[in-house]
């Protein structure tokens, strides 16, 4: 089942105090990047944040979920309204995620 772009809108607006939030479509569900690194994406009408050291402690009681077959468990996030507990979770998930490969022309 692929994401709505109104679930997307839904959380971009939820995440919009967050200066360098971004997205692209990729089949069917979207790819979320804080200040150009991939943080999670959107999957089935889930949003889902990827595993780093960080996001593990301070997610340490949210449920676990696959956002595909064969991938890497990823975070569930379901509640989105506390702007200053995703800001300081982002922050410190960039330091740690490696900077995504230029593509070639």
């Amino acid at each position: 089942m692929a994401s709505s772009k109104e679930y997307l809108d839904y959380i971009l607006e939820q995440l919009s105090g967050i200066d360098d939030i971004s997205y692209r479509a990729m089949m069917g569900e979207y790819i979320i990047y804080y200040k150009g690194k991939v943080i999670g994406g959107i999957y089935d009408n889930r949003f889902l944040v990827k595993e780093t050291k960080s996001s593990a402690l301070m997610l340490k009681d949210v449920p676990r979920e696959l956002p595909y077959q064969s991938a890497k468990e990823m975070f569930l996030i379901e509640d989105t309204y506390d702007i200053d507990f995703f800001t300081e979770l982002f922050e410190k998930m960039y330091l740690e995620l490696k900077t995504p490969k230029k593509r070639g022309k």
